[in-house]
């Protein structure tokens, strides 16, 4: 469930392939690390893609359109990513040397690309002003059934604080997903829990989670955490929302106490 990658390699770097390892995932996910003034080019006939700019500058073209785009850090910059369905050719040219996500799964549907500035990315607070501030994190969303009905897929990133808790409460939804994860350090660290099973996760981990197991993780004090989320809804089953354990509902109630009251 969670695998290490030591170093990313040049040219493309294999998370999880729908015919391959890790195929209960229904997806296709991996990293293209592209050498200055190198061009990759992409193009798939049954599968819808989305390309996530990890690190560094590129020049990207799709349709009649491009873009010159930068990310230098995960932490900080909120990100662009370009979503494209099937039949779609896709130029990426890097600028500096470059790190770029690629997430596709099979879908039919023919749509309007769209590339998601770093402005219409979601971002919200979660955790904040509850259990002492111990699960506050960053959640970002590019894109969910929300605002592309169209895809059968979810893609987004968590930014845990240093000594911090996400995904909590402990929750779990019936459709799988991939966490990539990036330290601020490379030494960093952190742990994820997977249904009843704990591993450590480092700079580079994925972990593969089957639908309908919780799945909360933590950084270790003095490392921040860095994760890009990726769901692959069911047929008739989309992917809205986290569903609690109910062992833990409790935390969700207002003016909730973690600490015992003196007797």
């Amino acid at each position: 469930m969670i695998e290490n990658i030591e170093e990313l390699k040049n040219g493309y770097n294999v998370l999880t392939e729908i015919d391959g390892k890790h195929n209960e995932m229904m997806m296709d996910i991996g990293i293209y690390k592209i050498k200055k003034d190198e061009v990759e080019i992409c193009i798939d006939s049954e599968k819808e893609t989305a390309f996530l700019l990890l690190s560094g500058k590129i020049l990207i073209k799709w349709d009649d359109n491009e873009k010159e785009i930068e990310r230098y850090s995960l932490f900080n910059e909120d990100p662009w990513c370009l979503h494209v369905s099937r039949n779609v050719k896709v130029e990426v040219k890097a600028l500096d040397d470059v790190e770029v996500l690629v997430q596709k799964t099979e879908n039919k549907k023919e749509f309007e690309s769209k590339l998601y500035s770093p402005e219409e990315c979601r971002s919200d607070v979660f955790g904040q002003g509850v259990w002492n501030d111990t699960a506050r994190r960053v959640v970002r969303t590019v894109f969910d059934y929300s605002n592309a009905p169209y895809s059968n897929m979810v893609i987004g990133e968590v930014i845990t604080y240093p000594g911090k808790w996400s995904s909590y409460p402990p929750h779990h939804h019936p459709q799988p997903e991939v966490y990539y994860y990036r330290f601020n350090k490379p030494q960093g660290f952190g742990c994820s829990i997977i249904g009843d099973e704990v591993y450590k996760i480092t700079d580079n981990s994925i972990a593969t989670i089957p639908g309908g197991l919780v799945h909360p993780q933590t950084s270790a004090p003095g490392y921040a955490m860095y994760y890009c989320w990726m769901i692959r809804h069911l047929e008739n089953n989309t992917w809205t929302d986290r569903i609690v354990e109910e062992n833990h509902k409790w935390l969700l109630e207002p003016n909730v106490k973690i600490w015992p009251e003196n007797e």
